[in-house]
This record gives C-alpha cells, structure tokens and sequence, in this order.
C-alpha cells in the first residue's frame, strides 16, 4: 500500500463491516481529495429508520455514480456490485470484528453526521442494536466473502485491503 496516491483515482468506495471506520476514513479522503462524499446510510435512510423502495435506493445510487468524482462510504450488498463496477479504487477495512463490535457499542445512541438527520443510533441493547451486533460478528464469513468475490469479478480495479486501524490511519497520513 505504500506508494499509492489516493489523486490517482476518481471514483473510490469503502466498504467493511459496521464499525470498522468507513464513515471516519470517508471523511478524511474527501478533505484531502475534495471529492463529493456519499454516506449511503444518509443516502438511504428515511425519517424513522423507513428504507426507501429498491428502485429509489437505485436511481440515487446511479445518481451517485454518474459524476465524475466521488467517495461512496457504505455496503448495502444488493447495490454493491453496481458500486464495485463503477469505482477505480475499493477500500476493504477488513477489521478484526472485536473492534468493529466496540466502536459500534460505543456509538450507540448518538446523533452521526453520516446519517439522516433527526437518526440516532440505537440504544446499545436495543433489538436493532443486537441485530446490528449478530451481523457485524458474522461479517467475516459472510460481508467479507462477497466483497472478496466481487474483487474476483473485477481485477482491474484498484482494490486496497486495509486490516488495522494504524494502517488505515498511516495511510491517511501519506496522503
């Protein structure tokens, strides 16, 4: 990873399992590159936690994607292949899910800037928190194998396996 220059690409998504800081490397690529940044969770979110119909979430997805520049920060996997095909950069923060776990029970029941405003995170040991906590902890054999499989499909595409936080803060440091 030493040596990239994150000017080389145009188009560039983050995806990971919740908690592993695609949101807060996001925000740090679009200050450094000036790129419109998208939070899919802001994107798709609606007024109390309501999710949008398939074909809106797709028609602002293939808004999203049409401009020249921008950073994406999300998975939604039914979208992802989409996304995965128009980038020229994937960032996969493959963290250990332990960490991924604590940062998201460590944010729980707070207003974010990456989401819809007047959404708060659940409360830590609420249903959706629980559920949010069961897919992060299964992430690794199931989040992982399809971003793996979609790197597969798509080997031209520049494609950077972040596995620590140090390292993805070294290399917003380089940059």
């Amino acid at each position: 990873m030493i040596g990239v220059n994150i000017h080389d690409y145009r188009r560039i998504i983050l995806v990971g399992s919740g908690g592993s800081g695609k949101s807060w490397a996001a925000k740090r690529i679009a200050r450094i590159t000036g790129y419109r940044l998208f939070h899919l969770d802001k994107e798709f979110w609606q007024a109390g936690w309501v999710m949008p119909s398939n074909e809106e979430r797709v028609a602002r997805q293939q808004a999203m994607i049409a401009g020249d520049t921008w950073i994406i920060d999300g998975n939604y996997d039914s979208s992802m292949a989409e996304r995965f095909a128009a980038a020229d950069l994937v960032i996969f923060l493959d963290i250990n899910r332990i960490v991924c776990l604590v940062s998201a029970m460590l944010r729980a029941g707070k207003n974010r800037d990456d989401m819809p405003g007047g959404l708060k995170e659940p409360g830590m040991l609420s249903k959706d928190s629980r559920d949010f906590y069961k897919w992060i902890w299964s992430y690794p054999t199931t989040g992982r194998r399809t971003v793996l499989a979609l790197h597969q499909q798509h080997q031209d595409i520049a494609f950077l396996r972040v596995k620590t936080r140090h390292q993805m803060t070294q290399l917003l440091a380089q940059w």
